[in-house]
Parts: C-alpha cells; structure tokens; sequence
C-alpha cells in the first residue's frame, strides 16, 4: 500500500487554525493550504493561474498590500522567504477551497480537500445554530423589556397609592348632630 492510499487524518485544531476572517470573509492562504496538501505553494499557485478561470474573485484573491504587511507582522520569525512571505498570499474562500480539488490531482490533496470542506460545512452549521439561538434571545429580551416597563408602571402606581394625603380626609358615615 503507498503512502497516498493510506487514510489521512488531519486534526480539526490544525485546519481551524488555518482559517482567518480576511475582507468580511473566512479564507485559507496558499502557503497553509500547500503545506496541508503536502505540495509546494509555488506549485499551488502554478496551477491556479494556469486554471485561473476556474477561480473569479469570489473563490480567491490576492491579499492587498496592507492586508499582507499586517499578516506579515503576525509573524515573529525574520525570515521571510521560509514563511513563504515573500509575495502577497492567495486568500481562498470555501468555494476556492473546493474548486483546488479539481486543479490539484494528487490523492492526498483531495482527501485533505475533503476534510477541509467537510470542516467548513461543519462550522456553518454551527453558526445557524447559534444564529437561531441569538434569534430566540433577542425575542426573548423584547418580550422582557416590555414586562419592565409594565411592572414600572404598577410600582409607580402602588407608590401612588401608599403615598400619605397631606389633606384632612372627610368621614364618612352616619354623622351626628352636634349639640350645643
């Protein structure tokens, strides 16, 4: 059996910490995606621009200048050329993600693909569940917000009352005749 038959199993921490939130967005670089598919990321984006049709703007992009210098700046080592900084990293979107698999054809890299969309997938899920949760809470804080405002209104009401009349109170009853 070879190596790329093998069953690859890479641990979720490791692809999360791969993910970054760049333009609104969650991408991979190039450089993390190669180092997973275990190619070179000079091979990597060989081939997307030799398929660069198959990734519009949406699938992947080049980071802009400031957002590569503050990505470079993340990093503590100097040297650059190892941490694959020289040029500015491709960013791809879980589509562009997905569209590698059809440009990168080494088993090992689609089997990584796989795990990496199915991770994706998962992490969607998640947020609608938390979406739908967020959803139930704000309901929630509506419906207690108004119940504020109503036992505000009773307590103001029941001070209202309990409050001492600083004027004489007329009796009431059956009064006497007063006799001189």
């Amino acid at each position: 059996m070879t190596e790329s038959l093998i069953h690859i199993t890479i641990p979720e921490e490791v692809i999360l910490s791969k993910i970054y939130f760049i333009r609104g967005q969650k991408v991979m670089l190039d450089r993390d995606l190669a180092e997973l598919y275990g190619v070179e990321t000079k091979y990597l984006k060989r081939q997307v621009k030799r398929n660069i049709i198959r990734f519009p703007e949406d699938f992947t992009f080049e980071l802009s200048e400031s957002e590569f210098n503050e990505r470079r700046s993340q990093i503590v080592t100097s040297n650059e050329d190892r941490m694959g900084l020289r040029y500015a990293p491709f960013a791809f979107t879980e589509e562009g993600v997905s569209q590698l698999s059809t440009v990168l054809n080494s088993e090992r890299a689609i089997k990584v693909n796989l795990q990496i969309i199915r991770l994706f997938s998962k992490m969607r899920k998640m947020l609608l569940t938390h979406k739908e949760i967020l959803l139930k809470l704000e309901q929630l804080e509506k419906k207690l917000t108004n119940h504020d405002e109503e036992i505000e209104m009773i307590f103001n009401t029941l001070k209202e009352l309990i409050k001492p009349q600083n004027k004489e109170r007329n009796k009431i009853g059956y009064k006497l005749p007063e006799k001189e």
